[in-house]
């Protein structure tokens, strides 16, 4: 039985998720929100019926209703900016909404391991803050002295080199060391989930990120609740309170940049020049 629970989870990451995003993002909505008046028949949900989204986006009930249901994977870039715009959603839903309804080949199965450019090792060794580089699966590649120390010192500073590597989205909801750093962890856990479901949309044919989002849905409920959500949001700068085992509470800042022509990113950590969370980094070094 656990066995086939498990699956159950692992099957449905992997394919297309307009439908089901569309669903989220219209029973969330309510019918104020939209502007649409209220009615005199009484409502067994809060949001949107499916009738009054689809004359607000200025397309059919049934080809709606297809789209909701799966029957239809893909559709029009003229329909989706009109769904968005019914919808509410913000420029990083509306951009996850055109990536799940892009028209897709089949896609071959990978499971090709993320490689790191030479040039990024070389580069993160001679940061003077803490740095770590992931992929799109949300593993490790590699994390500078100070990256290592601030987020894992926990494990093994070689770790992103091992067979399997640490995995930010896996420690952050099975690891209570580093789950313990952030103060605020919901808000970055959520973060964390949302660039999972981006990560999915964009690689439908990557197994090993299946079989990472159903293992986590499986271990963790508190994942499964969030992924469930459907977040999207755009991860590039947040202040964070960290506790550290070490040097305590620090403030610091937190910067991800991309390398497109990887799929990777690099998560920055600093402090306020002259500040005591400046101080505390200093000592961690």
């Amino acid at each position: 039985m656990q066995a086939r629970r498990g699956r159950t989870r692992h099957d449905g990451p992997v394919t297309n998720d307009l439908g089901g995003f569309l669903r989220s993002r219209r029973e969330s909505l309510t019918p104020a929100a939209a502007g649409v008046p209220p009615g005199h028949t009484h409502r067994r949900v809060p949001g949107l019926r499916r009738e009054e989204l689809a004359e607000l986006a200025g397309v059919s009930v049934g080809y709606y209703t297809r789209l909701e249901q799966g029957a239809s994977a893909s559709a029009s870039a003229a329909v989706i900016d009109a769904l968005a715009s019914a919808l509410r959603l913000d420029a990083a839903e509306h951009e996850h909404l055109r990536t799940l309804a892009a028209p897709r080949r089949p896609v071959r199965p990978r499971a090709r391991r993320s490689r790191l450019r030479p040039s990024v090792r070389e580069m993160l060794a001679v940061m003077a803050v803490p740095a770590v580089v992931i992929d799109h699966r949300a593993d490790v590649l590699a994390w500078n002295r100070l990256g290592h120390l601030l987020l894992a010192g926990h494990v093994a500073v070689d770790a992103p080199d091992a067979r399997v590597r640490p995995n930010i989205a896996r420690m952050l909801f099975l690891d209570p060391h580093h789950r313990a750093l952030y103060c605020d962890w919901p808000a970055k856990a959520l973060v964390t989930v949302a660039a999972l479901h981006q990560a999915v949309a964009r690689h439908p044919g990557d197994p090993v990120l299946a079989q990472l989002v159903g293992q986590l849905a499986v271990d963790s409920p508190e994942f499964a609740r969030m992924w469930a959500r459907r977040p999207v949001r755009t991860c590039s700068y947040y202040e964070r309170e960290m506790a550290h085992p070490v040097v305590g509470r620090m403030r610091l800042a937190n910067e991800t940049l991309t390398l497109p022509d990887d799929d990777q990113q690099i998560g920055l950590f600093y402090a306020r020049a002259g500040s005591s969370d400046a101080d505390a980094l200093a000592l961690l070094g």
